[in-house]
């Protein structure tokens, strides 16, 4: 195991933005990053030459996007690169701004994300030339209905238990104005229009475009800029991890899960039972089961009746998803992993308003992009 950089030298969130996730638009890119680029600056009360690297987590805009945008805030001559990482894209900038500040690179670093639909979404494993069994012929959706359909087998779990993690989610999102889904919907709301087995509409998550901006900045940078510290929110982890191998009939992004959680944990010092809040990538809404049980919330099994209970509300043990997650609040891929680690910060500061979880202390961010790859982050909140 390599060195824990975070914990020799504290890095923390100070300035978090975002442009609301929606329906592809006339926007530009360039209009949508640097809204939530400039929101950032002013939520850390910084300019933009404070800022001394930038990297942009992108999946579908193509290359050369990060300079001609970021030039419009100056032509400062700063390190900038663009992260692509499929859904974990914005998770990795973050990786990386985080890296860049907690190794004494530099003391100020911007994760941004942005992205745009362009019709369909090219995946170079297709490219690969190497098959596989299925050949491309399951679909996401069928694939994670399939999954649904095995879990509710093996844990007497029925379909509307499955969709309580959407309709929490939605009724998160209904009060989230950057979010993309923003209606309150009922249980027959949610069951309506299956696609694939019990598999849904409002059981999938949208992909549209939006942005959403992070500022890292360690103890130096704060005190020589003025940040205020009773806003800084510590990284107190940043675990990334591709797919080992596992057994037959493991589910790969699930195991994946459990050891990039269990690396996160050891880095912070904590564990799963200590967290107040999470973001966890729901694109599908099974998936919110799986993942708050490998990443230790619960055992096997569990998820569905602590869902149901309200245990993962807004109010309840730990709030899962306040943003409405991906389901609510969409997933326009690059900002995704951007944007939850702005909702944990805003958690975390107590900022959230009317979606507030009270108390919160400690919170998470997973996500998972095809590959497999995982990025897991665990931030602790400034009032210690």
């Amino acid at each position: 195991m390599g060195r824990n950089l975070l914990a020799e030298r504290p890095t923390y969130v100070v300035g978090i933005g975002l442009h609301r996730y929606q329906h592809k638009t006339d926007t530009t890119y360039v209009q949508l990053g640097l809204t939530a680029v400039r929101a950032a600056l002013a939520d850390a009360g910084i300019t933009w030459p404070d800022v001394e690297t930038a990297y942009t987590g992108t999946a579908l805009l193509g290359m050369g996007a990060s300079r001609i945008m970021l030039s419009r805030l100056g032509a400062t001559g700063i390190p900038m690169a663009q992260v692509e990482n499929a859904s974990a894209s914005g998770s990795t900038a973050v990786a990386q701004a985080c890296l860049d500040v907690a190794s004494g690179r530099t003391d100020v670093a911007l994760a941004l994300g942005v992205d745009k639909p362009r019709g369909g979404l090219p995946m170079a494993p297709s490219e690969a030339g190497i098959s596989n069994l299925e050949g491309g012929t399951v679909v996401p959706f069928t694939h994670f209905a399939l999954l649904a359909s095995e879990y509710m087998a093996a844990h007497g779990v029925t379909a509307e238990q499955v969709a309580g993690v959407a309709l929490k989610n939605h009724r998160n999102g209904a009060r989230n104005p950057f979010a993309q889904r923003q209606q309150e919907r009922s249980m027959e709301e949610i069951m309506a229009d299956p696609i694939s087995g019990s598999m849904s509409r409002l059981q999938c998550c949208p992909v549209g475009e939006g942005a959403s901006a992070v500022i890292i900045a360690s103890d130096e940078g704060i005190d020589r800029l003025g940040i205020d510290r009773s806003r800084a929110v510590r990284v107190l982890a940043s675990a990334t991890r591709s797919e080992g191998l596992y057994p037959p009939g493991v589910g790969i992004d699930a195991a994946l899960t459990v050891e990039t959680a269990q690396a996160a944990f050891d880095q912070a010092g904590v564990g799963p039972l200590d967290m107040d809040v999470l973001e966890v990538h729901d694109a599908f809404s099974i998936e919110e089961l799986l993942y708050t049980e490998a990443l230790g919330f619960c055992e096997p099994g569990q998820a569905a009746f602590l869902v149901e209970s309200g245990h993962f509300d807004l109010g309840g043990r730990c709030a899962v998803s306040p943003s409405g997650g991906l389901l609510a609040m969409g997933h326009p891929i690059g900002p995704t992993g951007t944007g939850q680690v702005a909702e944990v910060t805003r958690q975390l500061r107590g900022e959230a308003g009317d979606r507030q979880q009270p108390g919160a202390h400690l919170g998470l961010t997973h996500m998972v992009g095809v590959g497999a790859v995982c990025v897991v982050h665990v931030l602790e909140s400034p009032r210690g």
